[in-house]
């Protein structure tokens, strides 16, 4: 096997990229409430029209 000769970033450098990747990532976000992730809206427009029949009104009327 071939060994790799890298250059290795001195500890001035790793500091530097760990205190620039700290700033930048240090603090997670705010957290979202689930309440605030789901959008809840009817699948159909309610009709007015459709929950008028009463089955009471249609005997007095037509069967007395």
């Amino acid at each position: 096997m071939t060994q790799r000769s890298e250059s290795r970033e001195s500890a001035p450098d790793t500091t530097d990229a760990a205190l620039l990747r700290r700033t930048r990532f240090g603090s997670l976000p705010e957290r979202i409430r689930p309440e605030d992730t789901v959008e809840t809206k009817p699948a159909t427009v309610p009709d007015p029209a459709r929950d008028t029949y009463n089955p009471d009104e249609w005997l007095v009327r037509y069967c007395l």
